[in-house]
């Protein structure tokens, strides 16, 4: 046989073992939904049930900062909120209100390890961006202290940032931001004491500043709550001379739309 011959019976092969593969990790492990652990047809998915009560952020929706209209007020609308109380970052995008499934799968990634759910969580964030990941310039997570990196092992906003900027092919960028200031934990907390809070915690080191000036920046985080931490690390990020900066989050907590 011809080498060509012997590259495409290889390849046919490859492509085979492939298969069984993953139909073998299919029996032992059968899909089932991120959220109620029902079967399903794919892994990384929610079923039907779980689908109905997501409480997802869809337009028409205030164009800074995300929050949801009871009603059109027509493009390009603004909500007072965003008006009284501009915030720092440019535009804030998010997938679903943090109730339900949604905090189930939030709190999977971020206390239970799940970080398998980020490859799902991540892709909805890349369409919930609307736009924004395609027209960015990198992805940076916010960061963990490194104290509470230790003891978590693992940072959930960066889990989320590194299949995004895969998924959209675009820098993944996690030295761009440090943690200098061990926070007290954000739970439980007013508006005012998660500022306080978080004043200060974040910086851009020397080695984080290279080809920042002027940049498109989406800064990644689990959880959209007061937009205290995020805001911090958007002050350290502008500072530095970034020009754009899209939050996006996987969660928004909210009651309800305005």
């Amino acid at each position: 046989m011809e080498p060509e011959g012997w590259r495409n019976l290889a390849s046919r092969w490859a492509a085979l073992l492939r298969r069984f593969g993953r139909e073998a990790v299919g029996i032992v492990y059968p899909p089932v939904c991120c959220g109620c652990g029902r079967l399903t047809g794919d892994h990384h998915a929610v079923c039907p049930a779980c689908w109905s009560g997501l409480r997802l952020i869809e337009r028409p929706y205030c164009e800074i900062l995300g929050l949801p209209f009871a009603f059109d007020p027509g493009p390009g609308s603004v909500s007072p909120e965003a008006i009284a109380d501009p915030p720092v970052f440019d535009r804030l995008r998010s997938v679903a209100i943090h109730d339900g499934v949604v905090r189930d799968l939030v709190h999977g990634l971020k206390y239970r390890d799940r970080t398998d759910l980020a490859p799902m969580m991540g892709e909805w964030m890349i369409r919930a961006s609307d736009g924004a990941v395609a027209a960015a310039d990198m992805i940076v997570p916010v960061p963990l202290h490194a104290f509470r990196l230790w003891r978590r092992k693992f940072n959930q906003a960066a889990e989320l940032a590194r299949v995004i900027a895969g998924r959209a092919g675009k820098p993944y960028r996690p030295d761009v931001l440090r943690r200098i200031k061990r926070t007290s934990r954000q739970v439980g907390l007013g508006a005012r004491a998660r500022e306080e809070n978080v004043r200060g915690a974040f910086v851009v080191p020397e080695s984080g500043r290279q080809g920042l000036s002027g940049k498109r920046i989406i800064l990644v985080d689990d959880v959209y709550t007061t937009g205290a931490t995020v805001s911090a690390a958007t002050r350290a990020l502008k500072r530095a001379g970034a020009g754009d900066v899209t939050v996006l989050t996987f969660a928004r907590a909210m009651s309800g739309p305005i």
